[in-house]
């Protein structure tokens, strides 16, 4: 299935969310302040956040002029052109090698599946792999990710569970640059965004790959699931302020029907979307694509 099939099929709860209540909207026939109030509404429900929503709807007055907001073909367009305009804000970053990402994110979003679903997909670009068991706390997480390893044939580096993460950190980029390795994949424990000392140690895993692999790109995701709607937007504005997020793994994006707050993140915080999960297999994961998301929205 193409990522246009898997996307669309991801996005089924969201679109009829969205879909339904337009229609009803334009059915209504009302046109005026009314109208774009709940126009308003309709964005907020599928959890675009307020202040998004209002940008929006603004332009949508500043361009949908004179009869044709009744055309809901036209309106449709125009918020395709706007919402993909606001997803182009915060441009994916270009994946150059050797690199190593570290995925953060709190507990239960899916980090470790994650990870190995991004092993895949770097697997069938034809890039070596190696991945970094550096979530030492959670019971068995280790044993979680060396599963998915072993499904995607890939290498890891792992230490005892309760070890110091930097240390395995260390020792993954050391083995990376001996072997040559294209992609060093580093899972992190799960953490609550308000809890100070954890998200310190973030940090200092970030040290120690710069400090010992100051050549590879150094590209740090947040995971984050899909579900939670609004609650992942305020998971990344802290993430991003604590260890300057390169991008976004969006995790079960094909049980929520309120994907909208992906253009908050876009259009507020200027963090893009780089991966989207659309299902549970390990090839079940591809890069975002803005153009694709917003025709799966509507």
């Amino acid at each position: 299935m193409s990522f246009f099939g898997k996307i669309r099929d991801a996005l089924k709860k969201t679109k009829e969310n969205v879909s339904l209540k337009l229609r009803q909207l334009f059915l209504k026939n009302k046109i005026g302040d009314a109208f774009y109030d709940e126009l308003e509404e309709i964005l907020i429900s599928a959890d675009v956040g307020v202040a998004t929503a209002e940008e929006i709807v603004e332009q949508v007055k500043e361009e949908a002029i004179g009869g044709k907001i009744k055309d809901e073909a036209f309106v449709t367009d125009l918020l395709k052109d706007i919402l993909e305009d606001i997803l182009g804000e915060a441009p994916v970053p270009e994946i150059e090698y050797p690199c190593v990402m570290m995925f953060v994110g709190v507990n239960g979003v899916g980090k470790t599946t994650t990870i190995g679903k991004v092993a895949n997909y770097f697997l069938r670009q034809k890039r070596s792999v190696t991945v970094a068991a550096a979530d030492t706390f959670r019971a068995a997480a280790i044993d979680q990710l060396e599963v998915w390893a072993n499904r995607a044939g890939v290498r890891i580096v792992k230490h005892e569970e309760g070890s110091d993460p930097s240390a395995v950190v260390f020792d993954a980029v050391s083995s990376a640059k001996a072997r040559g390795t294209d992609v060093l994949l580093v899972d992190t424990a799960g953490r609550l965004h308000v809890k100070e000392n954890l998200m310190n140690e973030l940090k200092k895993m970030d040290r120690v790959v710069k400090r010992e692999f100051p050549e590879a790109h150094f590209y740090k995701f947040l995971v984050l699931d899909a579900t939670t709607g609004q609650n992942a937007y305020s998971q990344a504005r802290v993430f991003e302020e604590t260890v300057d997020i390169d991008g976004i793994v969006l995790t079960k994006l094909d049980g929520t029907a309120k994907g909208g707050f992906v253009f908050s993140l876009c259009g507020e915080l200027k963090v893009p979307v780089v991966f989207a999960g659309v299902g549970e297999k390990i090839d079940d994961l591809e890069l975002f694509d803005a153009e694709q998301f917003v025709e799966g929205f509507f």
